[in-house]
């Protein structure tokens, strides 16, 4: 197979690539978690660099993960039938995004599902927001960071988490269903996530369904590309539905669940 070479247009975009994310990072230096609260600049960097983990380090870590998990399992296991809603912590209310991730959340609520997002801004508090206005109950996983994000004023219980996969797994774990709208690496992270489990069998089955026909075109078109190279079978793939429409997105998953989970529904106003 031929390698085609890199035209002088494209080495220039890639040269300004990589002086983009260097100057990010630069400016936003090292992760905090493994540097001690002293120091800076070359002398953090240096003492990163060099600085071994011990036994008891790692175990006092071990100690912060489990805590965290069961923090999460206390607030959580109560929960009814739920499914967890994905999606950019940047839309803003009124835009496109932000209102059809409010409609998911009121659909959802008025199925008689509980809604769980990742408790911040955007996606996240529209589909809190639409949950509350519907009368449903609204929960959000909410992670530590250090300049964003904050608890959205919409949800009824903030489960806050310090560690990403700790969230995921809760996020994950307490949903019958997922919908995922328009999102960036977060959201790309927990769709992955959720569709390697359920490609496995290690949950579900139960849909994964994106929201936003523009948006997961190209990704739609590279899974088929992959499909034909032979990576994975078309049906193993674990969101076959794509929708622009909120009430669509709501009757896949209410129509995949099992009868004895149909059951236990609640729909708000006989809806």
């Amino acid at each position: 197979m031929t390698v085609p070479k890199s035209s002088p247009d494209q080495l220039k975009s890639i040269a300004e690539w990589e002086r983009a994310w260097q100057k990010h990072w630069r400016k936003t230096g090292f992760s905090p978690y493994e540097l001690e609260p002293d120091g800076s600049g070359a002398n953090q960097e240096r003492h990163f660099l060099m600085k071994s983990r011990t036994v008891e380090g790692e175990r006092e870590r071990l100690k912060r993960i489990i805590a965290e998990f069961e923090h999460g399992f206390r607030c959580l296991y109560k929960l009814g039938p739920a499914v967890t809603v994905f999606g950019s912590a940047r839309f803003k209310p009124g835009s496109p995004y932000y209102e059809l991730s409010r409609q998911v959340g009121r659909k959802l609520a008025e199925a008689g599902l509980t809604v769980i997002t990742g408790g911040g801004p955007g996606a996240m508090e529209a589909a809190n927001r639409g949950a509350r206005e519907a009368g449903g109950p609204s929960f959000g996983l909410n992670i530590t960071l250090p300049h964003e994000q904050k608890p959205n004023p919409y949800i009824d219980e903030n489960v806050e988490f310090h560690y990403f996969f700790v969230r995921k797994v809760m996020l994950v774990k307490y949903s019958c269903a997922y919908v995922v709208l328009p999102g960036g690496l977060g959201t790309l992270d927990e769709l992955f996530e959720a569709a390697t489990l359920l490609q496995c069998g290690k949950i579900g089955p139960f849909p994964l369904v994106l929201v936003g026909n523009d948006f997961w075109k190209g990704m739609r078109d590279f899974l088929l590309f992959m499909v034909d190279q032979g990576v994975f079978a078309s049906n193993e793939v674990g969101f076959g539905r794509i929708t622009d429409s909120a009430e669509e997105a709501v009757d896949a998953v209410i129509s995949s669940l099992p009868p004895t989970l149909r059951k236990h529904l609640h729909p708000i106003g006989g809806a």
